[in-house]
């Protein structure tokens, strides 16, 4: 099998695709400060660019998990994601309250892709 990693730094691979499956880091916003929205947009950017550049795009999302620092941010998320995700292809999605790395961080998602 071959495994190829994307966007590689000292401690992870923002993506890996080993065979014929991308696995994708958690992906947060880079700018922290900015609205749920602002930051949910972002997120979902870096996940379509991490998919086209490991041979993919979101129509073969098969996973994808949301963590919110904040629940009730759930149905704000939900507006950017509903706009964005493949309604053709949906892939399977958790959504769960965690603190996450940045107290500043709105949302970050984990994905898993299948060619």
């Amino acid at each position: 099998m071959t495994i190829q990693r994307f966007k590689i730094g000292k401690r992870m691979s923002q993506a890996v695709r080993a065979g014929d499956t991308i696995y994708l880091a958690g992906q947060v916003a880079d700018d922290a400060k900015g609205s749920l929205e602002a930051q949910t947009r972002e997120v979902l950017a870096k996940i379509d660019a991490l998919l086209a550049e490991a041979g993919a795009d979101k129509s073969a999302l098969v996973a994808v998990n949301v963590f919110l620092p904040n629940i009730a941010d759930f149905d704000a998320m939900n507006v950017i994601y509903d706009a964005w995700v493949d309604t053709a292809n949906p892939p399977a999605r958790a959504c769960i309250e965690a603190r996450l790395a940045d107290p500043d961080l709105r949302v970050e998602m984990t994905a898993v892709a299948v060619l």
